[in-house]
């Protein structure tokens, strides 16, 4: 391994920033943001999951402000780019989506090299454009992601700072981040060291592969896996909560979380003994159950802290549900009716949880999985918690992740300089209040872009038949019936403005 390189073992000394920064006040709460991974919305108790329970994540849901019709990424990548600038992902000309992998070697000589890459093949925002770490810097916060670091498929040291994170910890390479026992971690400009990981590809495994006797065993082969990822990040966020508790902050929790599957030791024992679970759909379970535990751990530190009054929580995942639980006769890939044995097409016969085989219903009865534009792949949990600050209810109302940082802009009163796509949830959020029934979000995806409107049609451009495709998911939220033919004018009339926000070419909403 490089010498150069600074080495902390474990949970060494935090390189927190040390700059002042103003008191916290009511006006301004520290914010936590909570960010799932791949994690449908049928994977909470609280939605309707029957075989575990996430007590933690469902207190948020029964006190806070929760959303139906919330909206991420079809992608893990393009989500986090969404909500870091406030833009669609259909805006392409205000970032770009970098390869993943950059940083799978064997040691850290050639980090430079690799960065070098990524940093001539990114987009950065203009400077008085700004990102979301940046919003709060203006406003007097300390700033700090933790977990899966940055935005895109890769980022470099360069652009965290360009960002604007006071501090950071974690992955900087999504493709390391599927696995759970790195070798290093990036924390404020430096590569960490992790005594007892030996694993190039970070113990990442065979996460996409049909289960078998191989890959069960090479999945609890704990040779170089000492460490758990999952462990340093939630130990990191605690101690960068106490070392600010008298500062207002906002923290990142960017976990890998739920998936894919790694579990440490043992299965969780709430579902070990279910019966009608796999012992791989188990170790799934149990994954769902770690990050409930670890919400539990954010709540019972700030509580510790007397910080819970004056911190918001928000609890949501990038995109929607995603199958890590491949099995013979159980769910299989590529996806297909277990019921008649026919491929899904995407259209005419599209993935639903009862027919696929899919025991959890991750996606809650929806369409589609993650990477698809039904509602599926990008429907989303999101849930916003400020204890005596909002009331219990559920918003109805068409929202997206690119929403939070014009929110931000809005709670914090900070002044700026650009027009973000997203719009501001506050009124939603303290009063209740309606948007408009014509406002729209637009998401891209490998099958097409997709544009839903707060009235409830939802044009969807499906690729693979080169068609459109009109539902009212108000009415019909899992997609079953398309009545583009009932209403074709209402159908030209959002083809128009989908093309207009792909810039004229429909193929701009495809993620090849």
């Amino acid at each position: 391994m490089c010498k150069n390189i600074i080495i902390l073992f474990l949970l060494g000394m935090l390189s927190f920033p040390t700059h002042a920064i103003g008191a916290s006040s009511e006006k301004h709460p520290n914010i936590i943001y909570i960010y799932a991974h791949d994690m449908g919305k049928g994977l909470l108790s609280a939605y309707g999951q029957k075989h575990f329970t996430t007590p933690h994540i469902d207190a948020l849901i029964h006190n806070g402000v929760s959303f139906d019709y919330a909206f991420g990424g079809s992608t893990s990548a393009y989500a986090r780019a969404s909500l870091f600038t406030g833009y669609h992902d259909l805006n392409k000309k205000k970032w770009r989506i970098t390869k993943g992998g950059a940083y799978i070697r064997e040691d850290t000589m050639h980090l430079r090299e690799s960065e070098s890459f990524v940093n001539s093949s990114s987009i950065l925002l203009p400077e008085n454009d700004l990102y979301l770490p940046q919003v709060f810097g203006k406003a007097g916060y300390v700033t700090a992601q933790i977990g899966l670091l940055g935005f895109g498929k890769t980022s470099s040291r360069e652009q965290m700072a360009r960002y604007g994170w006071d501090y950071y910890y974690g992955y900087l390479d999504h493709t390391r981040g599927e696995g759970y026992y790195p070798t290093f971690l990036f924390e404020n400009g430096q590569a960490v060291m992790i005594e007892g990981n030996t694993r190039i590809d970070c113990g990442r495994g065979y996460p996409y592969e049909t289960e078998s006797e191989a890959v069960y065993k090479e999945r609890w082969n704990m040779e170089g896996k000492k460490v758990y990822a999952p462990d340093l990040f939630i130990n990191k966020a605690r101690e960068f909560m106490r070392e600010f508790k008298d500062k207002p902050f906002f923290l990142m929790y960017s976990t890998q979380l739920p998936a894919p599957i790694s579990v440490p030791t043992a299965i969780d024992p709430e579902t070990a003994q279910n019966e009608q679970l796999t012992p791989i759909e188990k170790e799934y379970a149990s994954m769902v159950k770690i990050l409930d535990n670890q919400v539990g751990m954010i709540m019972s530190e700030l509580r510790d802290l007397g910080l819970e009054e004056n911190t918001m929580i928000v609890f949501a995942s990038d995109n929607g549900h995603h199958i890590y639980y491949l099995q013979k006769d159980r769910i299989v890939s590529p996806f297909r009716n277990m019921k008649t044995d026919e491929w899904f097409d995407g259209s005419y016969s599209k993935y639903y949880s009862d027919v696929a085989g899919d025991v959890f219903d991750g996606n809650r009865g929806l369409a589609g999985l993650k990477e698809s534009n039904l509602n599926g792949g990008i429907n989303i949990p999101l849930i916003f918690y400020w204890k005596g600050k909002l009331k219990n209810h559920i918003s109805r109302e068409v929202v997206s992740n690119y929403d939070f940082l014009p929110t931000v802009v809005d709670l914090l009163n900070v002044e700026t300089e650009t027009e973000k796509d997203g719009i501001s949830l506050l009124p939603v959020l303290m009063k209740g209040r309606k948007l408009p029934k014509n406002r729209m979000v637009v998401v891209s995806s490998s099958e097409g872009p997709a544009l839903i409107v707060n009235e409830g049609w939802k044009l969807r451009y499906y690729n693979k038949q080169t068609k459109y495709e009109l539902y009212d998911i108000r009415k019909d939220p899992e997609e079953k019936y398309d009545v583009i033919l009932r209403f074709p004018q209402k159908a030209e009339e959002l083809k128009k403005i989908l093309l207009e926000k792909c810039g004229g070419n429909i193929e701009n909403g495809i993620i090849h």
